[in-house]
């Protein structure tokens, strides 16, 4: 079958002439463009394919033909020159993406697509700036071509503070697995961050007075909470002084503590309530999460109902004039810190130093969740009080609230509270 140009030119969009020889050649019509398309059947599975040779009249009829034999050929040789043609242009793609996706453009990539939507902005941003400190050296290499020993040097460097490596580790870990789905890495490209084992990472905790305190967990005796009630809070602000009342009567955390706001306080038959919303908590993510209920006894019943009278007009009991409207856990940490005896802030200021020592508020919380365990209280109403979401399938199935019980085993922890404070 011989060419015929003045055909060619006629061909409407959608048309075709399909020759049988060369068999297999056609060229295929469109709007724009008349191609030349060899179709065939592959000796791979049998499946028809087609691989395009060119556009007419750039390509011109004894050159398409030229170039459909080649293809002929490759293919009666057992080759499928569509599948060739695909992975040659994967191959470039990848190539492609192996210069241009740096380590910076994986960080910045994730910052952007994940942290921003499932971080507070304040941890989000220390996140990123985190890994970018960490990527520093090799931020403008190519993503792929990071090696296991890259990544191993790294975790050593950092080894001396275990807990920002293991912070680095995986949130870089994750980094790449996002980039690889978002195919802005090659499919191939190994992920050593989940992969590469490092230095044994083990915390040696803070520094106090020069010397590591590990990572035992601080617990107060009663003789020490009662010092602490009597004396030693006596020391601080009152803003302070009365969240620490919050830790021990109610073993809410810090975050919930410094955001009570009036709203949120309501007196019921069954006497005080404090129900802080999920969404402003620490498992506002956890579909099994639900609003914090908590029962006012005691200490923490005398704060919240003195301050009640004195809340600022957003409502709220710890008001601040600062960014937030509240007062931040920070401010209450440097508070404490300030008054322990190994404390080295402001050496030229006198100051009345703690009697009891190494403690931060959030042992607070644990020393009255001991306190409760110890009087008996049952583990699954105890991690309710703390306001911890149950485990596995019994969260998902379990949804109780346990008001009773905890009126009950709070009313009995004001009670041993109020004898060491007396």
């Amino acid at each position: 079958m011989h060419f015929d140009a003045r055909a060619a030119k006629q061909l409407a969009p959608g048309q075709s002439i399909v020759y049988e020889d060369p068999k297999g050649l056609r060229l295929v019509a469109t709007e724009a463009k008349r191609s030349w398309i060899y179709r065939f059947k592959s000796p791979l599975d049998g499946k028809m394919r087609q691989v395009k040779i060119g556009e007419w009249p750039a390509v011109p009829w004894a050159a398409a033909v030229a170039k459909w034999q080649e293809l002929k050929n490759l293919r009666d040789s057992g080759t499928d020159p569509a599948l060739t043609k695909k992975e040659r242009r994967r191959a470039v793609a990848a190539e492609h993406l192996e210069r241009t996706t740096t380590v910076l453009k994986v960080v910045e990539t994730y910052a952007k697509n994940y942290l921003a939507n499932n971080r507070e902005p304040k941890g989000a941003r220390a996140v990123e700036s985190r890994l970018r400190n960490a990527v520093a050296g090799f931020a403008s290499e190519p993503a792929a071509s990071v090696t296991r020993k890259m990544v191993f040097d790294l975790m050593s460097d950092l080894s001396d503070r275990p807990v920002l490596a293991k912070s680095v580790k995986t949130e870089l870990a994750a980094a790449w697995d996002l980039a690889l789905d978002a195919e802005m890495l090659p499919s191939e490209t190994p992920n050593w961050w989940r992969q590469v084992k490092g230095p044994k990472l083990k915390s040696k905790g803070a520094k106090r007075d020069g010397i590591h305190k590990g990572t035992a967990k601080r617990v107060l005796s009663d003789e020490e909470v009662g010092i602490l009630l009597r004396e030693d809070l006596a020391l601080l602000s009152e803003n302070a002084r009365d969240v620490m009342l919050m830790y021990l009567w109610t073993c809410c955390r810090g975050a919930e503590i410094v955001q009570i706001n009036k709203a949120q306080i309501r007196e019921e038959a069954s006497g005080w309530w404090w129900n802080f919303p999920k969404h402003l908590g620490k498992n506002r993510h956890r579909s099994a999460a639900v609003d914090l209920r908590v029962p006012l006894f005691g200490g923490a019943l005398e704060v919240v109902q003195r301050r009640l009278k004195t809340a600022s007009q957003a409502g709220y009991l710890f008001p601040s004039e600062g960014r937030l409207p509240h007062i931040t856990q920070n401010s209450i940490q440097s508070q404490t810190n300030f008054r322990q005896a190994y404390s080295p802030l402001k050496p030229e200021v006198k100051r009345t130093r703690f009697q009891v020592n190494n403690w931060s508020p959030h042992d607070l919380r644990r020393t009255g969740r001991t306190m409760l365990a110890a009087m008996g209280c049952p583990a699954e109403i105890a991690e309710a009080i703390l306001g911890h979401v149950q485990p596995g399938i019994v969260g998902t199935y379990n949804l109780y609230q346990y008001d009773t019980e905890k009126r009950h085993w709070l009313g009995k922890l004001s009670e041993k509270l109020e004898a060491l404070r007396a």
